[in-house]
């Protein structure tokens, strides 16, 4: 059975690994450790029989969110990971009160730009050469959500 749950210091091999194979310039280990007990983080992990499927994280500073690394396993792709993934790291922010998400992505990543879109974030500009190796324009995508 899939669980979306926090990450944890033991995920974080598994977690490093699924960053490894998804960037060019990957998250490492370390870079994980630091994030987990910050206070304004959040690192979801999809779980199934102990194995990380997927990760995604979040910063947030007061009703602001920008959400980084999402990932799955290239062997668990096309599956609804990405999209529980999302779903889940969205209500995790709305928790915190975290009103406006924002995130970048490559202007090649269709998969992940349609994905984006399905949870509601629209483009709102260009950030020219924002990624390297290979170098890329990203999109920024934001989106907004109502106070309750």
């Amino acid at each position: 059975m899939l669980k979306i749950r926090k990450m944890t210091e033991a995920d974080l091999d598994q977690a490093a690994s699924i960053a490894a194979g998804s960037f060019s310039q990957p998250w490492d280990r370390q870079g994980f450790a630091e994030a987990l007990p910050l206070e304004n983080a959040c690192f979801l992990v999809s779980v199934k029989y102990d194995v990380v499927l997927g990760y995604c994280g979040l910063y947030m500073a007061a009703d602001e969110g920008e959400i980084i690394n999402v990932a799955v396993r290239s062997d668990s792709q096309r599956k609804g990971i990405a999209d529980q993934l999302m779903r889940s790291i969205l209500a995790e922010g709305r928790a915190y009160g975290v009103r406006r998400f924002f995130l970048e992505v490559r202007v090649s990543n269709q998969a992940a730009i349609c994905l984006y879109e399905k949870h509601g974030f629209v483009r709102q500009g260009v950030r020219k050469d924002f990624y390297i190796l290979p170098k890329e324009d990203a999109y920024i995508m934001n989106r907004i959500d109502a106070l309750s």
